[in-house]
């Protein structure tokens, strides 16, 4: 039997199982919702390294209208899946979700245009850029730069896009040229880093 979480509002969803599972603590979601509140109404949310989709869920609790997550791990891509779905059912707004097993760099490396178009032969709902993108990969594995560039290379964002890096505050964390910082919070052993990408 998988654990639970339990989102803001206590309602209870599954979590993965395993060692490099680490669900973002409910002290970090909160905190991540409330920085940025009216932002989430009819947002476009990127879950990056999604793991539960424990993110996602929140921010469609918060009234985002579209979710991509991207999850690599194939068990957890399927908790993931099912949480969101979950969720995103039993709202009275209409959600798009699109829950995506792959590489995060990989996917991003495809960029938005080709991303729009598997979409439409699927006969999914077109959407529009990203507003808001939460990054959280394994901490060890660093991969905040690589993300980020990539992120602005296919043209997945919006120009007054704010993404959100959770980072260890022992990661050593480089900020690209493509981007600025605008904040930075500190929840006990968790860094996060809030950015928005420069004018081209």
């Amino acid at each position: 039997m998988k654990s639970q979480l339990r989102l803001i509002n206590g309602r209870k969803i599954k979590s993965p199982t395993g060692k490099l599972v680490r669900p973002t603590t409910s002290i970090v979601r909160e905190a991540v919702m409330n920085i940025l509140q009216e932002k989430l109404k009819d947002a476009n949310w990127l879950d990056l390294f999604s793991g539960s989709g424990i993110m996602s869920c929140e921010a469609i609790q918060k009234g985002a209208k579209a979710i991509l997550a991207v999850e690599l791990n194939k068990t957890n891509y399927k908790t993931c899946k099912e949480n969101i779905l979950s969720i995103s059912n039993s709202e009275n707004h209409n959600v798009h979700v699109n829950i995506i097993n792959s590489e995060a760099n990989k996917l991003l490396k495809l960029g938005f245009k080709k991303y729009l178009i598997n979409l439409l032969k699927q006969n999914y709902q077109k959407q529009n850029k990203f507003d808001l993108i939460y990054i959280d990969p394994p901490f060890k594995l660093n991969l905040y730069s690589s993300v980020l560039k990539n992120l602005i290379k296919g043209d997945w964002v919006k120009e007054n896009a704010i993404a959100i890096c959770e980072t260890s505050k022992k990661t050593i964390f480089h900020i690209p040229s493509e981007w600025s910082l605008k904040t930075e919070k500190n929840y006990g052993e968790i860094k996060l880093f809030f950015l928005t990408p420069n004018p081209e």
